[in-house]
């Protein structure tokens, strides 16, 4: 049996070792644009100088080679031909397989604005090929503009204060993280990012730009006609699933590669796992999935991935940490609880007396509870008012009705 596997992110390595662990005999090729395995978590610290390449890498120097793994690096798939198993890559490089593993993850998106897709000092940051760029370029760069200010671009901010780069962020929603936090969380980071020289224009959003005659970006126009003066542009606006190359396969591709439970596609013999999937984009969750697709590559269909219910993430900047799980922003009908002290905020979102999201900032050590109630949506309507103190021994016991199954 031949796994191909396309992609080195969380959810192909994870994946890769799995495959070996339980088919020791197998052949495994990992196809991948990437030179290397690199945690793009990390990548802010690239951009700090804090870590260089090597120590980017997640996985031990010698893992492919321990593994028995045929590594095809610097690869960019051209075309999936499904019906041949055949994989072909723009170098001339042609992969048959038996099974397949689509891990590619997600690329920056650009927005069409400007010169934004064109100039050569504008660059997203995904790989640590584009910071690698950004590092380059910022030797000679003082004035950094940064558009908007989910994680990739507080994460790229936070890395370019290191080297005492002018920055001005800006965010078209009315306050920085908006994905994660509410606005109490959110301006807890906007003061320490301010306190440390950063800059930001909330409400905001890139309407057009200025160059010079090497087609770089001298200025970025917004939407208020204020010019910002840059020498280097990082777009964090969003990220689209890295599905090219993928069109034609007869894959069902809709805002990512549509699976089933057992992560495969809709085509037989070929699964997906991580960003490129559309489901939850954080590492953990990518690594579950890499491992569930390759345990059903090998023994059938026999594991659901079933951690779609809620998103987790933890924000760490200037030691203040931040945990969010489930629904990130309340709709019309839920029920909002909030608790805020000098060192600590927490707020909770009900519908229907179900814990669906939670929100911590300071202290998190107490979360396991809060991703359990989301998880397995308990009736809390009896302990709502109780929901900042409570632990698994609320919940010991069976009652009546077996709602509670904790013992």
């Amino acid at each position: 049996m031949k796994y191909v596997i396309i992609g080195i992110g969380a959810a192909g390595m994870t994946a890769a070792k799995t495959l070996r662990e339980l088919a020791p005999e197998d052949d495994i090729v990992m196809i991948s644009v990437d030179e290397k395995p690199h945690s793009r978590c990390m990548l802010h610290k690239y951009l700090s100088h804090e870590r260089d390449e090597d120590g980017l890498n997640f996985v031990p120097s010698d893992f492919f080679e321990k593994n028995r793994i045929t590594q095809a690096a610097g690869q960019r798939v051209e075309k999936l031909d499904t019906e041949k198993k055949q994989v072909i890559c723009d170098k001339g490089f042609v992969c048959s397989y038996d099974k397949l593993l689509i891990a590619t993850g997600a690329e920056s998106f650009i927005p069409p604005v400007g010169a934004l897709r064109t100039a050569p000092n504008v660059f997203g940051l995904r790989h640590l090929s584009d910071a690698k760029a950004i590092d380059k370029c910022a030797e000679n760069a003082q004035k950094v503009v940064i558009i908007g200010s989910g994680l990739v671009g507080l994460d790229a901010a936070y890395g370019l204060l290191e080297q005492k780069k002018d920055i001005v962020i800006v965010e078209m929603a009315d306050r920085i993280l908006p994905i994660q936090l509410d606005e109490t969380g959110a301006a807890q980071y906007q003061k320490l990012f301010e306190q440390a020289g950063c800059q930001f224009r909330l409400g905001r959003r890139g309407a057009d730009t200025v160059c010079n005659d090497a087609g770089e970006v001298t200025h970025v126009v917004l939407d208020d006609g204020e010019k910002l003066s840059c020498d280097l542009v990082i777009v964090a606006a969003g990220v689209r699933s890295a599905v090219a190359g993928f069109e034609d396969s007869g894959i069902l591709i809709d805002r990512g590669i549509q699976v089933n439970d057992y992560l495969e596609t809709s085509v037989k013999d070929v699964y997906a796992a991580g960003d490129v999937t559309g489901l939850s984009g954080i590492w953990p969750n990518a690594q579950k999935q890499g491992k569930i697709a390759a345990q059903n590559m090998v023994l059938g269909n026999k594991y659901q991935y079933e951690d779609r219910f809620a998103a987790k993430n933890t924000i760490n900047f200037f030691g203040l940490v931040s945990l969010c799980v489930g629904k990130l922003n309340p709709e019309e009908g839920d029920e909002v609880i909030a608790r805020e002290a000098a060192d600590q905020y927490q707020r909770a979102i009900f519908t229907d007396n179900k814990l669906v999201g939670f929100l911590q900032q300071g202290d998190i050590s107490h979360d396991g509870i809060y991703q359990y109630l989301i998880k397995n949506q308990i009736d809390l309507s009896d302990k709502k008012d109780r929901i900042f103190s409570l632990s698994f021994g609320d919940f010991y016991g069976v009652k009546e009705n077996g709602e509670y199954s904790w013992t």
